[in-house]
């Protein structure tokens, strides 16, 4: 990608036609407070707080059989996934922008993607790759006015800068809720992370014709959207995931025997085992959860847990025997692993933990982007 200093000067040189109030010290990366996935998991499924159907068949899971063994299948055995997809995010608050009467952050992002393919011989390879940098900034009744908008968008045209309405859906609830300033600012996080899954969107594509029953993809995070749901061979594995889902184990009934939470499900979890699939998005994607490190390995339950989610053609149920298959696959994936380098290590997959760390080595550094913005603001001073 080209120098950031080139797009963002004649951005920079623009916005600073209006008051601006510099983040305090210069600008600062937003570090999200929860873990990413954990995010994605809440966001994408926030009407799935209590689960009552199972997705699985062959043989049909009962309240008293939840946990299946699924003994590790290595590479040799099962080379099942080939592909891995991740993507990554940064996102910095430049500062507040005042036109009018109304104050506004400003965001700046870099988003990208990357697609590692493994060879038999378990060597990867990056097999395509993808990056952008946002600016995000509400427009209209909420931000800058059209004549600004337009200078805008004449500065960033031709560049390697994509302007971004955060005010692109209605605000809403998130206004009323919030104070405008923070649901501007959750707004452009929002944006940004769904511009990313974009990009592993596009990427799926390099592997169209690659893609079989015994060669798949893996792809960090959920399933997202329906735009993945169509997808044929890929699975998704969350390393983190929402911790108040409430189980009903297939039975309408609340109450105490027939009801579990995520922590209990999981504490009752064998090492190499998997729970049953459950039923989410109105029957069109079946979950369920891989233990791949033993308790005594790590020091919290939910630890060396992943989620597994997989799409279903036309709400038919997913066989015991295919998410056996590709929980054992996953089992078999525990190692090659970063300890020491990545403190999620105890659930992540070796082949995702590189493709971040391709996206990584491709974003500018804090040092250069962050020096590349200059704000042309000339103190006001007032005497009385």
């Amino acid at each position: 990608m080209p120098n950031p200093s080139s797009s963002l000067s004649s951005t920079i040189q623009v916005l600073s036609e209006l008051d601006i109030l510099p983040a305090t010290g210069g600008a600062t990366e937003e570090l999200l407070a929860t873990d990413p996935d954990e995010l994605d998991d809440i966001l994408q499924n926030s009407e799935n707080q209590e689960i009552a159907e199972f997705a699985e068949c062959g043989p049909e899971p009962t309240r008293d059989n939840i946990y299946r063994a699924t003994q590790p299948s290595f590479r040799p055995q099962d080379h099942l996934y080939r592909f891995f997809i991740d993507g990554s995010i940064r996102t910095y608050y430049l500062g507040t922008a005042v036109e009018e009467q109304r104050t506004f952050p400003v965001i700046l992002s870099q988003i990208g993607a990357a697609c590692v393919a493994r060879k038999e011989d378990g060597h990867l390879k990056i097999q395509a790759h993808q990056q952008k940098l946002l600016l995000l900034i509400p427009a209209a009744n909420y931000g800058l006015s059209d004549e600004m908008w337009r200078k805008l968008n004449r500065a960033t045209a031709g560049t390697n800068l994509v302007l971004c309405d955060t005010t692109e859906q209605p605000l809403g609830r998130e206004a009323a809720a919030r104070s405008l300033q923070n649901a501007l600012r959750d707004r452009a996080g929002a944006i940004a992370r769904a511009r990313m899954h974009d990009l592993e969107r596009d990427l799926i594509g390099s592997t169209d014709a690659e893609r079989n029953e015994n060669s798949r993809l893996v792809l960090d995070g959920g399933i997202k959207s329906e735009k993945f749901m169509s997808q044929p061979y890929i699975i998704a594995v969350a390393k983190s995931f929402r911790k108040d889902v409430i189980f009903t184990f297939g039975s309408k009934k609340k109450t105490s025997e027939s009801r579990k939470d995520i922590t209990k499900l999981l504490m009752g979890l064998p090492h190499n085992h998997r729970t049953v699939a459950f039923s989410a998005e109105g029957g069109k994607v079946a979950f369920w959860y891989v233990r791949m490190r033993a308790q005594d390995e790590v020091d919290y339950p939910l630890k060396g847990v992943v989620k597994v989610e997989v799409a279903l053609n036309n709400g038919n149920k997913i066989t015991a025997a295919e998410a056996d298959r590709i929980s054992s696959a996953l089992c078999g994936e525990r190692n090659v692993t970063p300890y020491g380098k990545d403190n999620r290590w105890h659930c992540h997959l070796y082949p995702i933990y590189q493709a971040e760390n391709a996206i990584k080595s491709r974003f500018f550094s804090n040092e250069v982007l962050l020096g590349s913005i200059r704000w042309n603001v000339k103190p006001k001073l007032s005497f009385v």
